[in-house]
């Protein structure tokens, strides 16, 4: 059984159910009384997320590459970071990290295409709407990403950072009707909850049909920690 090494605190309300998701996950794969090992890295959203929006890449990578290698030092066997907005240097950092990285835009992808869809509706912070390290891959297996006009963008990635990183969550009915206007507006399958504090908020209106990053990339990891 393979020890993961998690990135966490980008932000808080993300860790958690990282963390309970897949011990939780593991438990119940193995059928008995079992919690797994895990080490997590705690790094910070108000660090990242600044990083991210002026484009210091270089930065953002040295900054990650810093909590891998602790978590490389800890004896984990894999590490995966758990925010979205972290996967736009993704690619550098696998040439880098002295271990395996579990990529969360990957498997979601691979959710999307399970599911059969064609074009889903993006929501996140500005870098991850605005990158396009998320498009990328979808694009590629020839799945459509739309996202929100830039006056949108910046709304969403306002309460984001403002609210839903301190853990607050306020307007939630704006969020959905965001969505459901995008998503008629684009003839979108689903939308994806393209930052990991988003559930925060969709997961209260199970009638949208959605990709949720937090729960794709926990089965994604409970698979790898099980795999010999």
């Amino acid at each position: 059984m393979k020890k993961l090494g998690l990135i966490g605190g980008v932000g808080p309300e993300s860790t958690v159910p990282y963390y309970k998701g897949i011990v939780f996950g593991v438990k119940d794969s193995v059928g008995h009384d079992f919690f797994p090992r895990i080490t997590i890295e705690s790094m910070s959203c108000f660090d990242v997320v600044p990083m991210s929006v002026a484009g210091k890449k270089q930065e953002l990578v040295d900054y990650f590459l810093d909590g891998i290698k602790s978590l490389a030092a800890a004896g984990c066997d894999f590490a995966a970071l758990s925010c979205y907005t972290g996967h736009m240097v993704f690619e550098e950092l696998e040439k880098v990290s002295p271990i395996p990285l579990v990529s969360i835009v990957e498997a979601t992808l691979d959710e999307a295409k399970k599911r059969g869809y064609k074009r889903v509706l993006l929501l996140g912070t500005k870098a991850t709407m605005e990158d396009g390290f998320f498009q990328k891959p979808f694009l590629r297996d020839g799945v459509d990403v739309v996202t929100p006009d830039a006056a949108t963008r910046d709304w969403v990635a306002d309460h984001i950072m403002n609210e839903l990183e301190q853990g607050i969550v306020k307007d939630d009915t704006a969020f959905r009707e965001i969505a459901l206007s995008l998503m008629r507006q684009h003839d979108a399958d689903a939308l994806v909850l393209g930052c990991t504090e988003l559930p925060m908020v969709f997961s209260k209106y199970p009638d949208i049909p959605q990709l949720d990053g937090v729960q794709i990339h926990v089965n994604a990891l409970v698979d790898r920690i099980l795999s010999d």
